[in-house]
């Protein structure tokens, strides 16, 4: 008795949370891609600092226009002057108020500066297009975690549809061990058997649901909204069959997020060469401003002055000896040169290495679908074989319990190859910079 309410509690358990997953609303995987496309912390971040790197491409930054800068001095004291002249008169001046006024516009302009205003405009650029590629890759990369989430909760859905086939069909042997052990046909502990098969199955379905459930929390999350959101997903995981692997590693080679990001590292530093050697080249520049003064000094030969004027001019330096540094410079920008080379080599290798396990993935697991598909539909003719002759007694509950294992192990495999290869050709996707919702 206490068994039989146990088992019927967790029936009411999981049927309302079944109920409760079918009154949710259903969420698409377009829709899913839209929201996080808008709410998603990690783009909005990218978005900042691409932002940011396209603000900085200005020819002001890079050095090639003239500040221009307004001073204004004013100092004042208050002095007691005692002052013998060399015509033997005193002149004795108490607590005389002096003051000093300079105001003006200052102009300084480097006109050369060996090219690096031209390096440094250059980097700018690259830079920017460096944030243009890190957006676009945190754009990709959170589409693909939102892809593969929601087909990992179809892949679920479907693993709890099967685990709740798996229920009915213990039921229906429990009601089977039942009606035998009524008419004396099979002993008691059929139906014990009977009973614990079900409570596994059960069991199985409540732990396969508090996964889903993490599932939908991990998708809210990307999602960026209240986490405790509810909603319901597809049914169907559609696998692209056209990816062809020579297709996918040229299109890498071109656009991939990891291979463009290596390139401007190379070009950033070349750029940097240049920076370094500028310093061999002389600094000329422009100095110019208006200047105006005033000055009372009742003590002084001149009581008040008034002044203004153009002031201009022109200021050269060169580096002629700096303890070696710029040899030490220059070499070591070269060498930063060599590993930016060595460093796109390896991440040209490591892609395509990338590609090439994700391929394989991607065809075995269109092989798993295809067995998978007719598995499935064996294993389901032979669990109702097995079931009517369980019924009819010919049978042992050992074996009807094989061939319910059979059916949910086929559907299990069949689902995770579906996802397998889904997974998959998103990542490839994901890696040539191309996934698409359409």
């Amino acid at each position: 008795m206490n068994i039989k309410y146990i088992i019927g509690l967790i029936f009411c358990c999981v049927g309302f949370a079944t109920a409760k997953a079918q009154d949710a609303p259903v969420l698409t995987l377009r829709e899913a891609v839209e929201i996080a496309l808008k709410n998603n912390y990690n783009i909005k971040l990218s978005q900042n600092n691409a932002a940011i790197s396209g603000n900085n491409v200005t020819l002001g930054n890079a050095g090639f226009l003239p500040t221009v800068t307004g001073n204004l001095t004013q100092n004042s004291s208050i002095q007691t002057t005692k002052q013998t002249r060399s015509d033997g008169t005193v002149n004795d001046i108490k607590n005389a108020h002096n003051s000093n006024l300079n105001y003006g516009v200052n102009l300084n302009w480097t006109i050369f500066d060996g090219f690096a205003m031209f390096a440094t405009y250059d980097q700018l650029k690259q830079l920017d297009k460096l944030g243009a590629i890190r957006l676009q890759d945190t754009i990709q990369s959170t589409v693909a975690s939102v892809i593969n989430t929601y087909y990992n909760l179809i892949s679920q859905n479907e693993q709890i549809k099967a685990l709740r086939g798996a229920i009915d069909i213990s039921r229906t042997q429990l009601r089977y061990s039942n009606d035998k052990f009524t008419v004396g046909r099979v002993s008691r502990l059929d139906v014990y058997n009977a009973q614990v098969n079900l409570n596994t199955d059960t069991a199985a379905l409540i732990v396969q649901l508090q996964q889903f459930k993490s599932s939908k929390i991990q998708l809210n999350q990307l999602l960026v909204r209240d986490l405790q959101t509810d909603f319901s997903v597809g049914d169907t995981i559609e696998v692209d069959r056209s990816l062809v692997l020579g297709d996918i590693i040229s299109k890498a080679q071109t656009q991939n997020p990891g291979i463009l990001s290596s390139q401007i590292s190379k070009r950033l530093a070349e750029i940097n060469l240049k920076q370094v050697r500028s310093t061999r080249y002389p600094v000329v520049g422009l100095t110019s401003g208006y200047t105006f003064s005033r000055s009372n000094t009742p003590a002084g030969f001149t009581l008040q002055q008034n002044a203004h004027g153009l002031a201009y001019g022109v200021t050269a330096s060169i580096n002629i000896f700096d303890g070696l540094n710029q040899w030490r410079r220059e070499r070591n920008a070269k060498l930063q040169i060599d590993n930016a080379d060595i460093d796109y080599k390896k991440t040209m290798l490591d892609v395509e290495a990338q590609i090439s396990n994700f391929y394989v993935s991607y065809l075995s697991g269109l092989d798993l679908i295809r067995i998978g598909q007719s598995n499935v539909e064996l294993a389901r003719k032979n669990l109702e074989i097995s079931l009517e002759k369980y019924r009819l007694g010919n049978i042992t509950p050992l074996e009807i319990r094989e061939a319910q294992r059979n059916y949910l192990d086929a559907q299990s495999t069949f689902f995770s190859a579906q996802y397998q290869s889904k997974m998959a050709e998103v990542t490839l996707k994901q890696i040539t910079n191309s996934i698409n919702i359409q």
